[in-house]
C-alpha cells in the first residue's frame, strides 16, 4: 500500500529542495553589506520622490489592460495551431473571424491614441 505513495513521496521531497535549497545556498554564500543605495525603496525605474498613494495617471492602467487584453488573446493561438488539422476549415474560419475582430480593435485603439504616450 505504501509503495504505491513512495513516487509521490519523492515528487514532494524534489520539490521541496528545488524551493529551499538555493535558498539556503544564496543565505549562506551572498555577500552581506548593504549601504544606502541597497536600502533606498526603488521603483518604476526612478527615485520615489512622494507618497507611495500618489495618484498614477489613467493611461498607466489603460496601456496595462491593453496589454493584457491583447496578450490573452495571442495565447489562443497556440493551442489552435496545435489542433489545426484536426479542426478543419470551420476551425480555420472561426479564427480568422476571431482575427479580423482583434485587429479591428487594435486598429481602433490605435486610432483614438490609447497607445501614445506623451
Amino acid at each position: 500500500m505504501l509503495n504505491n505513495y513512495f513516487p509521490v513521496l519523492v515528487f514532494v521531497l524534489v520539490g521541496l529542495a528545488v524551493g529551499v535549497v538555493p535558498m539556503l545556498a544564496g543565505w549562506l554564500l551572498a555577500p552581506n553589506r548593504p549601504d544606502s543605495e541597497k536600502l533606498s525603496p526603488y521603483e518604476c525605474g526612478f527615485e520615489a520622490f512622494e507618497d507611495a498613494r500618489m495618484k498614477f495617471d489613467v493611461r498607466y492602467y489603460l496601456v496595462a489592460i491593453l496589454f493584457i487584453l491583447f496578450d490573452l488573446e495571442i495565447a489562443f493561438l497556440f493551442p489552435w495551431a496545435i489542433v489545426l488539422n484536426e479542426i478543419g476549415l470551420f476551425g480555420y474560419l472561426a479564427m480568422v473571424v476571431f482575427l479580423g475582430i482583434l485587429v479591428v480593435g487594435f486598429v481602433y485603439e490605435w486610432m483614438k491614441g490609447a497607445l501614445e504616450w506623451e
